[in-house]
């Protein structure tokens, strides 16, 4: 058996999927506008410095330390309430065509994602993909964010979450696709037999030089409820209720990390299997 897994953000979509949740969050006044100002600012350093494992490590435990106490239930509804507004975003045409090609040849497709179960899970479906693996957070007995992490899907940890799966289905790696657009998915990338490397950031980009992986261009975005047919607002939200909850507060800045593509790499199509 085959699978074809897609990062999310910059990759199937053309921004951050957390990035906007800042805005309803401010609104229902569980952030303010000295945090989004934090954020805004960690996104720059970020930009022009990199986002390394010790500062990512930091900037993750501040930004989980404001979402303690806060109950999944009502993040749940916030979601359930704006997703369609939020994560309108911007679809790649390129990145749907891909996974149905993926579908029709017979592979499953997942999507990986450090963002949380509570996006990753309903945008999931809405894209028809068969299994989404996320970031979960951890709760009190109460329902509540602890501030901690159960499982945070990222770098190295998506890696061993593929083999995991791998185990778990009976996948061939080695016959199995990745796509990523962000250096600290090398781990993934080394993964599978097929590596991809979409609108790459410029560490990836020199990686991709030297190992001769092939490098898509994703430019043609449309807005996702103009491609996929979206469920109602009953399935919407028990999408997002049953999704298993990582601390939504990290939206203000845990997965703000603005990668460059190489403007000038070349397009290719994964090659039939």
């Amino acid at each position: 058996m085959e699978a074809a897994f897609f990062d999310l953000d910059k990759t199937v979509i053309a921004k951050a999927s957390m990035v906007a949740y800042a805005t309803p969050l401010l609104k229902a006044g569980m952030i303010n506008r000295r945090i989004m100002a934090k954020a805004a600012w960690n996104g720059l350093v970020f930009h022009y410095l990199g986002a390394d494992e010790e500062r990512m490590r930091r900037f993750r435990e501040s930004a989980l330390r404001i979402t303690r106490g806060w109950e999944r239930e009502t993040i749940a509804a916030l979601v359930a309430e704006t997703l369609t507004d939020v994560i309108d975003p911007i679809v790649y045409a390129e990145a749907l065509e891909l996974i149905r090609e993926h579908r029709a040849a017979g592979r499953l497709v997942f999507l990986i994602s450090a963002s949380p179960e509570e996006i990753v899970a309903p945008l999931g479906e809405y894209l028809g993909v068969d299994r989404v693996i996320a970031s979960r957070a951890r709760l009190d007995d109460f329902g509540r964010y602890t501030g901690e992490v159960d499982f945070y899907a990222y770098g190295p940890y998506k890696a061993e979450a593929v083999h995991e799966v791998a185990d778990e289905l009976g996948l061939d790696l080695a016959d199995c696709y990745a796509y990523s657009d962000s250096v600290t998915d090398l781990p993934l990338l080394r993964t599978v037999g097929h590596p991809f490397v979409v609108n790459p950031d410029r560490d990836l980009a020199r990686v991709a030089k030297a190992e001769d992986w092939p490098v898509l261009l994703f430019r043609h975005g449309v807005p996702l409820r103009e491609r996929v047919a979206l469920p109602p607002p009953s399935r919407l939200a028990m999408g997002a209720a049953v999704a298993g909850g990582v601390a939504a507060g990290v939206v203000v800045g845990w997965w703000i990390v603005t990668r460059r593509p190489e403007w000038g790499a070349r397009l290719r199509r994964p090659g039939a299997s």
